[in-house]
């Protein structure tokens, strides 16, 4: 399975890698770039950081679901990084498949891949 991390903190990616399932490999961009790097490396997950530079989390999520409605990109599951869990109505505003708020254990990072990719991804 392929995972690509839109966050610019340092120690978002390094936990997120130090979590992931083994036979996962991961592709870390920023909010500026979040699309095309979906469309290069056509993952199966894009997990967004909902706190990141100029464009956020939110904004990330509702570009990359346009894309695919576009046929731009190929429909992954996307999944928020929550600051709090009292954000946890964004996701649904946002088109997100799920959410994990943070600071994260390799534990809960795991279950959500597991269950995002439980199902298939929502096509627009």
């Amino acid at each position: 399975m392929k995972l690509l991390l839109v966050t610019d903190a340092t120690w978002v990616h390094n936990d997120v890698a130090a979590s992931l399932p083994a036979g996962w490999t991961m592709q870390v961009t920023d909010s500026r770039v979040a699309v095309a790097a979906g469309a290069q490396h056509q993952p199966d997950v894009v997990l967004v950081d909902l706190q990141i530079g100029s464009m956020g989390g939110f904004a990330v999520v509702r570009a990359l679901r346009d894309a695919v409605a576009l046929g731009d990109l190929v429909p992954a599951k996307l999944v928020l990084l929550l600051d709090r869990s009292a954000d946890r109505f964004l996701v649904n505003r946002s088109g997100a498949d799920g959410s994990l708020v943070k600071p994260f254990t390799a534990q809960e990072l795991r279950g959500v891949l597991t269950q995002v990719t439980a199902e298939p991804p929502i096509r627009a």
